[in-house]
């Protein structure tokens, strides 16, 4: 596989870029990525910072980090601090020191201040039923508010009142004062400022009112010098709120917003919301449950960064829907653990069987590599026995048509060693298989069998001399693909008991000094990643990263 850098996707953001490079309308670009702090980034947070850091990285401009810390009662330090885990994790920095909407409080009320000087805000005593009633429908145009005429000096006095906590929380809001016919409803004089009596992480008690995300977000990128403020479909009706605060208040610059459509991936949901909720009623182990869609949970499964970076590679950017089947996302991971993942034989469901001729000192093991394409990985000797482990599922003793693996009198090569055949079946008073009695054929090892041809390979450990582990094979969250398009229906509907199963199985010795997410390809089963909370040498924790193959291809 080269190595050469690919040239990144075009796209319609890219061509803006350039034209703006190119007309002189930039120098340089910057970004910005503004999550707000009260929860766990998910893949669709991937795909946005792969996109505003990587903008900034292949054009050699600057992308902030900044905080939308603007609603207290829900923001925590410690998703602030997931946050930039999880954007250093997939391989970005940001430029300067981390950026907060809350630096910006003071600046944030004298821009309200002007507004309210040039007769184009004002305090609303409306209640928020009123105000929804006087809001209009999108048909019908809104009514005026009785204090939309109120005199400039009214609302200054009001609104400093505001600040110093006269009014009770929700008794008083300031109005953009825009357009109530407007067939936007996002400029029917949208709230800017509330009055919100919470803790702020950052400000602590500094502050009784708080401004709104619209209001807040276009003034923060306007004093950051942002050139491109990149967001997702569902902000584009409100791009002409953004357009019209900056063009009344004296800004050192105004950015411009362009909109790109947001991830939905088939089989998982992207709902902050209702992730919590499946953290909340215990449907999952925590917001890094490795069959969650967040960054951190992507990344206990044993995700790579650069493996979800060539996901959002791979989808693009466009305007258009983009829903994208998890196939996609399970394809790149594979693709980049295929050559980075070292190869050892694990068995997830056990059978012993016993070597019948097996003669001590004269019965060889042989050595082998971890990795076929990449010698530099090294190689470790697999030690045969008396007694080895092989997959239950490798052996049937009513084997359908075209069955390869092993059976009463078949034959089967043992990866990395001899040729074996199965002799005799034991089995349980209940009739189940329990031991298989085998012989190998000694003149087999590292060599084709004399006169007949052997298909099948199967995987296998020693029984002494491999270790125990915890295999916790992981599968997709829900059982349909879109479990949330119906809204008759709760989506937790659709979880998928068999999203998890936990085994005890058996994997190489050479396994056990493995540190936290060290990364696995299982020979035959899948891509696996030692645990990076419960994994702990000699008791290996693993999780199903990835199967070999789509095993949801229908």
């Amino acid at each position: 596989m080269s190595s050469t850098p690919q040239p990144a996707a075009s796209n319609f953001i890219r061509t803006i870029i350039d034209a703006d490079l190119a007309n002189g309308k930039h120098r340089s670009i910057v970004t910005r990525f503004p999550p707000e702090p009260n929860g766990y980034l998910h893949v669709g947070h991937a795909k946005s910072i792969c996109l505003n850091f990587g903008l900034a990285q292949d054009y050699h401009g600057k992308c902030n980090l900044r905080f939308d810390d603007t609603n207290p009662e829900k923001e925590s330090n410690e998703y602030a601090q997931s946050i930039q885990d999880d954007v250093r994790w997939l391989g970005f920095q940001w430029d300067g020191e981390v950026r907060w909407a809350s630096d910006y409080f003071d600046a944030l009320y004298e821009f309200a201040v002007e507004l309210i000087g040039k007769g184009l805000a004002y305090v609303d005593t409306l209640t928020a039923d009123q105000m929804r009633q006087y809001r209009g429908t999108l048909t019908q145009p809104g009514t005026n508010s009785p204090c939309r005429d109120n005199s400039v000096e009214i609302n200054l006095k009001a609104f400093e009142l505001m600040r110093s906590g006269e009014f009770a929380d929700g008794s008083r809001v300031l109005r953009a004062k825009i357009d109530m016919a407007s067939p936007n409803m996002n400029m029917r004089d949208p709230v800017i400022y509330r009055i919100r009596r919470a803790h702020h992480l950052r400000t602590g008690d500094a502050w009784c009112i708080y401004p709104m995300y619209d209001y807040t977000h276009c003034i923060s990128d306007a004093l950051e010098g942002i050139t491109h403020s990149l967001c997702t479909l569902e902000f584009e009706d409100h791009r002409p709120l953004y357009d019209w605060v900056l063009d009344n208040i004296t800004a050192p610059c105004h950015p411009r917003q362009y909109e790109f459509s947001r991830l939905e991936l088939h089989y998982t949901i992207t709902s902050k919301r209702k992730l919590l909720q499946l953290v909340n009623e215990g449907r999952v182990s925590g917001w890094d449950d490795p069959r969650m869609p967040t960054i951190i949970g992507m990344r206990r499964r044993g995700y790579t960064p650069e493996g979800i970076r060539e996901f959002a590679k791979r989808i693009g950017i466009s305007k258009s829907n983009n829903t994208v089947d998890m196939a996609v996302l399970e394809s790149a991971i594979r693709d980049d653990l295929e050559t980075k993942a070292a190869r050892v034989m694990a068995v997830v469901n056990p059978l012993k069987v016993v070597i019948t001729n097996f003669v001590a000192g004269q019965t060889e093991s042989r050595e082998a590599g971890f990795h076929p394409q990449h010698p530099e990985f090294g190689a470790r000797v697999v030690p045969f026995d008396k007694e080895i482990w092989i997959e239950a599922d490798d052996f049937s003793e009513a084997p359908p048509a075209g069955w390869q693996r092993l059976t009463v009198g078949g034959e089967v090569r043992l990866r990395y060693s001899y040729v074996m055949r199965c002799d005799e079946v034991i089995k349980d008073a209940a009739g189940n298989v329990v031991e298989l009695r085998c012989s190998i054929d000694p003149d087999t090892l590292g060599k084709n069998p004399v006169g007949r041809k052997v298909k099948g390979v199967i995987h296998w450990l020693s029984c002494e001399h491999s270790l125990a582990a915890e295999i916790r094979l992981y599968d997709r969250l829900f059982t349909v693909p879109e479990p949330d398009a119906d809204r008759a229906t709760d989506f937790s509907t659709y979880l998928n008991p068999d999203s998890l199963k936990v085994v005890q199985g058996w994997v190489e010795s050479c396994v056990n000094d493995a540190a936290p997410e060290t990364r696995y390809q299982f020979e035959r089963l899948g891509y696996f990643c030692t645990d990076r909370r419960d994994h702990r040498p000699g008791k290996p924790v693993f999780n199903r990263t990835v199967t070999l193959k789509d095993s949801w291809t229908k």
